[in-house]
């Protein structure tokens, strides 16, 4: 990954990487099909990937989830199964005219999973302050990885970390934004977790089937050919200017009260004609309530579970 991801292996350093190895799904599952991306996908191959992860408490000792990182590689493997676009990589197909196109070929040939251990980093190093500590780049694989990358340097395009903290567990994942969206970003963890939990078979799960087929337009062309002869003359990459970022928490029942708040807002207003402002805010989506109009975005996202960690 060259020097976009900073290695973090050092005795003096606060994470130190045990293992990493690629993870393939069951070969009953695999489909060695090639996924052509639509221009949506397209315009997101020159940004980074898609970076979330959930900090767990340290599972009680003897308990069931003792040793999650015993049975997440398995668990992963078998989600990667429901998934398996996210095991496969994107190659470039070169074409006449200096045109070049991106296809995401379903081959299995895994997706990353990395151990570290950070004995000398506690939950309250992460979660003490709403500024976000520098450590976190160290728990998210592919740092600074823009899409086109994974296709020039023949990188996964879904790459999950779990680190064993002082007093905790964080789980962080790193997904090619052309790839997969939020949704089916959150969609993998939340179908990982319940095969984690209750050893479920993949016809059990919860989690609805995604859809891995592209649509076009019937006057698109398949592939979409870019305008370039390479791939690297498509992404422009920048000095990133050193910054503090922060996170904000809100509980359930705060969110609550903000809702309610807006929807009394709204409801003093006079009836304008039909618009999605003049609808009751009721659900929340990514931490934006479409009435306040206000949203807490950042390039790490970190979701705290204060349940029991056994519920991974």
């Amino acid at each position: 990954m060259g020097s976009k991801e900073p290695m973090v292996t050092g005795a003096a350093d606060p994470v130190r990487i045990v293992s990493r190895r690629m993870i393939k799904p069951p070969s009953e599952s695999e489909e060695a099909v090639n996924i052509h991306l639509t221009p949506w996908d397209l315009r997101l191959i020159t940004v980074d990937y898609i970076q979330k992860g959930i900090l767990l408490p340290k599972p009680p000792a003897g308990g069931v989830g003792e040793r999650l990182v015993d049975t997440l590689p398995s668990c992963f493997a078998r989600t990667l199964g429901k998934f398996y676009p996210f095991a496969g990589r994107l190659v470039m197909e070169h074409h006449d005219g200096a045109t070049v196109a991106v296809v995401l070929q379903c081959t299995g040939e895994g997706a990353e999973f990395i151990h570290a251990v950070a004995p000398g980093v506690g939950v309250a190093d992460i979660v003490g302050s709403i500024n976000i500590p520098s450590v976190i780049w160290s728990l998210f694989p592919l740092n600074h990885v823009l899409g086109a990358d994974a296709a020039t340097e023949s990188l996964p395009v879904l790459s999950s970390q779990v680190t064993e903290l002082a007093d905790g567990v964080f789980i962080g994942m790193s997904m090619n934004h052309s790839v997969g969206d939020g949704t089916a970003f959150w969609e993998f963890f939340k179908t990982w977790s319940e095969i984690n939990r209750g050893g479920v078979d993949l016809r059990e799960v919860s989690t609805l089937a995604p859809v891995h087929q592209r649509f076009f337009i019937d006057s698109s062309p398949v592939p979409i050919r870019l305008p370039f002869s390479k791939l690297e003359d498509v992404v422009r990459r920048f000095e990133r200017p050193t910054v503090q970022e922060c996170f904000f928490t809100f509980s359930a029942a705060n969110i609550q009260k903000l809702k309610a708040r807006a929807n009394r807002r709204t409801a003093k207003r006079p009836p304008p004609s039909q618009s999605p402002r003049s609808r009751p805010c009721s659900r929340t989506f990514g931490g934006r309530c479409p009435v306040l109009g206000a949203s807490c975005r950042g390039r790490k996202h970190l979701t705290l579970c204060s349940s029991d960690a056994e519920d991974v």
